[in-house]
């Protein structure tokens, strides 16, 4: 066995694991952090939004070097059939301020970016090998071995992403259910700055984000997405797994028809396609997180924890991520300066996450994916207003009805009765 010995290693380089390996060398400790990829950032798809108020947490001012693409100033709502959409748009100056409240992030350069400050506060960067096993002495977790060597340490944080098998070895995870999984397919379109600000009504410092229902996901449960970068747009669906399952669909389709749809296809126009792929995302919210995120000698962070919040019109993971690196730093550092990596001192980490904005998020939007399960949200609602607004806005010289009769009109046409749009209303109070 190798005699190297670390005061905590990192596994996994996505942004839990580099906020982690960032905080606990920035105050001093000794931190290698093992990325399986060529480097951090690698093995990402294209980005997302990040709500960046806690990065400049952790970094005061990131945003004056920071790889970042946009800030978001414009949230979109969408909700669509095969032939039309209608739009709820939130725009404000103020979320172009600096800390900003969000930034659409590429993350094959952001988390390279990162990388590189976590490396200047002092982290060591072993890149391009994966981690194979755990070692244990007994219950306790001294370290990992990567097939050549064996690397020890006081603690090991595990920031190995949603398939973390560490933290099954680790017993902190058993198999994931499939209703807690989705499948993403993203798309990375390259346009000139100009272009997108013309078409998106934008200027140099504003960005747009949609969250789309319906007709994007063929009535799967899930979602649509559409992000301005700077000089790049990112689009893509979300579908749960099961749902994905048994409706016999793929997800690469409904992106290509998501591109051609009448609201997307004028937006994307002449733009080059430079990414393409699928990835796997956690979809369980809260119910996804396990009863223990912490053990003898070792810690579980971000996506590995199952941190993703999506609760219809909003998407997050990469705060949470940021924000459970920094919780399980400062129990490591608590445990530092006792000289004790027990479980008992360890459980700092869960105290942490309990007062932070991490946890009691996850709790607030617990009810969020059982407000999700209606095949309503995803295939009536949305054709029930475009009805609404389309026989509001279409004159034939037919004689116009009152809105109630109009609005009533559509709900029967679509299904959907009164009883459910009260069903699902109160449903969404409380769980959102």
């Amino acid at each position: 066995m190798s005699t190297d010995k670390y005061q905590a290693i990192v596994v996994g380089g996505g942004p839990a694991g580099l906020a982690a390996a960032y905080r606990l060398a920035e105050q001093g400790a000794e931190v290698v952090l093992i990325e399986r990829g060529d480097y951090c950032g690698s093995k990402n798809l294209s980005g997302g939004v990040l709500y960046s108020r806690v990065l400049d947490q952790l970094i005061p001012g990131y945003w004056e070097d920071a790889v970042i693409e946009r800030p978001i100033t414009n949230y979109l709502t969408t909700l669509m059939t095969k032939d039309d959409y209608f739009n709820l748009e939130y725009k404000s100056k103020s979320l172009a301020a600096t800390p900003y409240n969000a930034v659409t992030v590429l993350r094959g350069k952001f988390d390279r970016w990162l990388a590189d400050k976590a490396e200047e506060a002092g982290v060591m960067m072993v890149t391009g090998i994966k981690v194979e096993k755990l070692l244990k002495e007994g219950n306790r977790i001294v370290g990992v071995s990567t097939g050549d060597e064996e690397m020890l340490a006081d603690v090991v944080i595990l920031a190995d992403g949603i398939n973390s098998f560490l933290a099954k070895e680790a017993g902190l995870r058993g198999n994931i259910h499939l209703d807690h999984l989705a499948v993403g397919a993203k798309a990375l379109i390259e346009l000139p700055a100009e272009v997108i600000e013309e078409r998106f009504h934008l200027n140099s410092q504003e960005g747009a984000a949609y969250a789309i229902l319906g007709q994007a996901t063929y009535g799967v449960a899930g979602g649509g997405f559409f992000y301005t970068n700077r000089d790049s747009l990112s689009i893509g669906v979300v579908m749960r797994l099961d749902d994905l399952v048994k409706a016999k669909v793929k997800p690469a389709d409904a992106l290509d028809d998501l591109l051609e749809h009448p609201m997307v296809a004028p937006l994307v126009k002449d733009g080059k396609m430079v990414e393409y792929g699928a990835h796997l995302t956690g979809e369980g919210g809260f119910k996804m997180v396990p009863a223990k995120l912490y053990g003898e000698g070792y810690l579980i962070v971000g996506d590995a924890a199952g941190f993703t919040i999506n609760s219809g019109l909003v998407i997050r993971g990469m705060d949470l991520a940021i924000g459970s690196g920094i919780a399980a730093a400062d129990a490591v550092l608590e445990a530092q300066k006792k000289g004790d990596y027990s479980d008992a001192s360890l459980s700092a980490y869960s105290r942490n996450l309990e007062n932070s904005f991490v946890m009691k998020d996850l709790k607030l939007y617990a009810k969020a994916p059982d407000f999700m399960e209606s095949d309503r949200l995803y295939k009536k609602y949305a054709s029930m207003v475009n009805q609404l607004f389309g026989d509001i806005y279409t004159h034939d010289l037919t004689p116009k009805e009152r809105l109630m009769k109009t609005a009533v009109k559509s709900m029967k046409d679509n299904g959907i009765s009164m009883l459910d749009l009260i069903k699902d209303g109160w449903k969404g109070v409380k769980a959102l």
